[in-house]
């Protein structure tokens, strides 16, 4: 075969994408397209003559009475309106307002959202709970039964017109609530505004019940949730009747841009929440749709948040007004984070009723739900926590009660509380031990501590008087809820000893009855191993843990999974640049997990990787030390692969392996590499597991030789060895290599085995690997080495044919079409048919692929097109000649 000459370079040119200049104007594709209207509809509303003289009596009405002309803004016009004025922002719009009112506050306040959480999962209930559910009310297709029942339907639901759901989960009581939260989003769709209210009002009643007091902080986090929601509708829809031709409100306004029927809505809305006679509803309410002030007033908010702080006053469960202060810090945060003295107000407020905690309302509650002092209070800490943060937010920089003093280290940064730790402590240890439970407070303090560091000389003292505490306690959840923070901040600070001392402590308290079991959920494996900051230590404790577990792998599924957590471990653990050292660590890991063949691929991919890393800080000159190390590298690889059972596992790190070597000019072990995979080529079985199921593996083996093609392409010959011994070893091994008789992947595989012969005869190689003389560079076109080659290939190609002869059957003609077209491809694109035999044998070619009518008519239309251009090419005048020679023939 006669192999033409390539100008990468220039072919490269020719491939390339042509460049069009291009005049964008004010056109970008990103740019929105703005659509404008020459034209305005005016809709008349149900039950006026005109639009004129309905909007003239509007303003004389009672806006609760005036339904007949579709103005009533709790029906939501159940009239037809103009879809101008009602249409709603843009959700491009509505995302830049809620980004622009989220920032009100900055990125360093942690938000409710951060918060909800771990409140839900901490504050749960084994008791049975129960709701009331309103009944369900049928909604009159007539405009005026709405009004007439409006009041009626709302002072039923004050008066009891509900059944009570008893005994329910805390499961159920989450689906329920859940449930009511979906029901007021779906009557808000279908513009039943009252019942939407109605939900609300029912769902804000529940924050009075303290039947199951414990789970009180949670419930006040779903409840909220439904607020919340209810709040954005209203202040949503108020907004969206503020767009004037089909522009929304800026993000700043002011109330003076605002419409009258916005205005009046809004005001509707105020003096519905108004009439609701019970107080926590009213509160709650009132204070979701605080926001909605915007629109009547510049002074509305700050106006209404003392108000509704007074309002709390009247609540007198004190577990019941604490929430709902933290609920009003919330929204208040959110609207108005400047109005620091309502918030100030709000917890002198809650300090003043603090108190009320001891009288015999609460006491006599406790004494009935069984429910010690201790656990009561810690159920303040969510809403205190959140009062203080806010509060202390931006405000300069004091307790002698343990909840309060929780809730400032709770409150405050942690480097503030770390910094006067010493402080904090001498303040816990004047704490009354009947209120609320110290090691609470040293838990909190803990913590503070996991995020910034104390003075180095208080450090010992810190843990000795924090240890004191926590090693009393008898009840092994509040000593591990402990423990666990102080452990962190043991192996931070402290040496081996200390640590092992707080360890020990552990085991003997988590030890007796099975208490461990208990904790499971708190086990933090990693993060524990992640405290260890000395690597050496970290590695012995890992080694440690590895071996005592390693021998009890069973199960096929098990060792999977745990191959992937260690392999997860492998690859974050570094010596920085100390490669020696990453290299020990890997021999190590080798012999501890032999048995564990994906660990052992992780191991090889990781050696080859660190040889790979050393190249590049050497920049691919390596020095005598960096040389010896890669080949120590290379070794660890060439040692390893033949204990691995899967046969393309090891092919493919051979090969991985082989083109780490020759990257870093290790010439012989790249060799070695290659002939074992080349060796290993003839045990590749017949089928092999692919995902639980046996499938051919001949389609595997053709990917990996073409993989391996492209590399010896640039591995240059052994001056011991012979020329292209490696390409003439792989080729007796596919020769010999027994094929299924139905499988053309033989010549499929010596069809690119000409593909690399021929780029071999090229004066320069596509591409080289640095550093690496390949055989365009050792032999410079020598004629002896290009003779080689040309046997080669003819031996190759008489193989090809041999092949499409016996694919001469009536049964085989279409493998046979097939494999001529792509033959015939391959001597187009790589041969030089200025050579007559060539030439002629590609027409022979084209015209068996065609011979039996098998030939997809498409394809050899667009070949055939293809060599028209080639032909207009320099140089490529011959193949003109050859496309006069190929015809195309219907497969009649």
């Amino acid at each position: 075969m006669h192999a033409r000459a390539r100008n990468y370079v220039s072919e490269s040119e020719v491939c390339k994408l042509e460049s069009v200049p291009l005049d964008f104007g004010d056109y970008h594709p990103l740019k929105p397209i703005t659509v404008t209207e020459s034209k305005t509809k005016k809709m008349t509303r149900k039950g006026s003559t005109s639009s004129t003289s309905s909007s003239s009596s509007s303003s004389m009405m009672d806006p609760l009475s005036s339904v007949l002309d579709g103005t009533d803004p709790l029906s939501l016009f159940a009239a037809a309106a103009d879809p101008v004025t009602t249409a709603p922002p843009t959700d491009g719009a509505r995302r830049k307002r809620d980004k622009d009112e989220s920032s009100a506050v900055g990125s360093d306040f942690e938000p409710w959202s951060s918060k909800r959480g771990e409140i839900l999962a901490r504050y749960t209930t084994t008791e049975k709970l129960s709701i009331v559910s309103g009944k369900a009310t049928t909604t009159g297709s007539a405009v005026s039964e709405k009004v007439r029942t409006r009041l009626e339907e709302l002072d039923d639901l004050e008066e009891g017109s509900q059944k009570e759901l008893l005994n329910l989960t805390q499961q159920d009581y989450m689906n329920r609530i859940e449930e009511l939260n979906q029901s007021l989003k779906d009557a808000w769709s279908s513009d039943q505004k009252v019942k939407a209210l109605k939900i609300v009002i029912q769902c804000s009643k529940l924050l009075s019940d303290t039947t199951v007091i414990q789970f009180y902080p949670s419930k006040f986090v779903l409840i909220t949730d439904i607020l919340d929601t209810f709040g954005k509708l209203v202040y949503e829809r108020i907004l969206s009747m503020c767009v004037d031709n089909r522009v929304s409100l800026p993000d700043n306004f002011s109330p003076e841009s605002v419409n009258d029927t916005a205005k009046e809505t809004c005001l509707n809305w105020f003096f519905k929440i108004a009439s609701i006679r019970e107080l926590i509803p009213r509160f709650y309410v009132e204070a979701a749709i605080l926001k909605c002030n915007k629109f009547l007033s510049k002074t509305g908010i700050s106006e209404c948040l003392p108000r509704l702080t007074s309002m709390i006053r009247g609540i007198g469960d004190p577990l019941v007004a604490v929430y709902a202060r933290a609920y009003l810090c919330r929204v208040g945060m959110e609207v108005a984070p400047q109005l620091k003295e309502s918030l100030n107000k709000n917890f002198f407020d809650f300090l003043l009723t603090f108190k009320q905690i001891h009288g015999d309302t609460v006491q006599n509650q406790l004494v009935v739900q069984c429910v010690e002092i201790p656990l009561y209070l810690t159920l303040y800490s969510p809403a205190i926590d959140w009062i203080l943060q806010c509060i202390a937010y931006h405000a300069p920089d004091c307790c002698d009660d343990a909840l309060l003093l929780n809730s400032v280290m709770s409150a405050f940064r942690a480097e503030f509380i770390a910094a006067r730790s010493m402080d904090f402590i001498a303040m816990i240890k004047e704490c009354d031990e009947s209120g609320f439970p110290k090691h609470l407070l040293f838990r909190s303090l803990g913590l503070n501590l996991a995020l910034a560091d104390p003075p180095e000389n208080d450090r010992l003292q810190i843990l000795n008087e924090a240890w004191k505490v926590i090693t009393k306690l008898k009840n092994p959840q509040d000593y591990i809820n402990c423990a666990e923070v102080w452990v962190e901040y043991t192996c931070r600070h402290f040496t081996k000893r200390e640590v092992n001392t707080v360890l020990a402590d552990v085991i003997k308290h988590m030890t007796p009855d099975r208490a461990f079991e208990d904790a499971y959920p708190q086990e933090k494996f990693l993060p524990f191993l992640d405290m260890f900051q000395k690597e050496s230590v970290r590695v012995e404790v890992c080694k440690c843990i590895m071996e005592s577990f390693i021998n009890a792998l069973t199960l096929e599924d098990e060792k999977r999974m745990l191959a992937a957590l260690i392999n997860g471990f492998i690859k974050m653990v570094s010596f920085g640049r100390d490669f020696e050292q990453q290299l020990s660590f890997y021999v190590e890991a080798r012999s501890m997990f032999c048995n564990l063949e994906p660990v052992l691929v992780q191991l090889i991919h990781s050696v080859n990787q660190l040889a790979m890393e050393t190249r590049r800080v050497m920049k691919g000159n390596h020095s005598r030390k960096t040389a010896a190390f890669v080949r120590a590298c290379v070794a660890f690889c060439f040692i390893t692969i033949p204990s691995l059972s899967s046969i393309f596992t090891c092919l493919n790190l051979y090969l991985h392996s082989g083109q780490v070597a020759l990257a870093n000019q290790c010439l012989s072990q790249a060799d070695a590499f290659f002939k074992a995979a080349v060796s290993l080529v003839p045990e590749v079985p017949k089928m092999i597991s692919v995902d639980g199921k046996m499938r051919p593996s001949d389609a595997f083996l053709l990917e990996f030789l073409c993989n391996f093609f492209s590399t010896l392409l640039v591995v240059p010959d052994h001056p011991e060895q012979g020329v292209l011994f490696l390409v003439r070893g792989l080729l007796n091994v596919i020769q010999d290599y027994t094929w299924e008789d139905n499988s053309d992947d033989k010549i499929r595989i010596y069809t690119n085995v000409l593909h690399l012969l021929s780029a071999m005869t090229q004066e320069t190689f596509i591409y080289h690997v640095d550093k690496v003389d390949s055989n365009d560079t050792l032999y410079g076109g020598d004629s002896k080495f290009l003779a080689e080659i040309n046997k080669l290939s003819e031996t190759v190609v008489s193989q090809i044919l041999d092949h499409l002869k016996t694919l001469g059957k009536e049964e085989t003609l279409k493998r046979q079409s097939q494999l001529a077209h792509y033959f015939f491809n391959t001597i187009v694109a790589h041969g030089d048919l200025r050579n007559n035999r060539l030439n002629q044998l590609s027409v022979n070619l084209w015209n068996l692929a065609q011979k039996h009518g098998f030939a997809d008519t498409k394809t050899m239309v667009k070949t055939l097109e293809y060599i028209k251009r080639r032909s207009k090419q320099p140089d490529m005048s011959h193949f003109t000649d050859l496309a006069l020679r190929l015809p195309l023939q219907s497969r009649t």
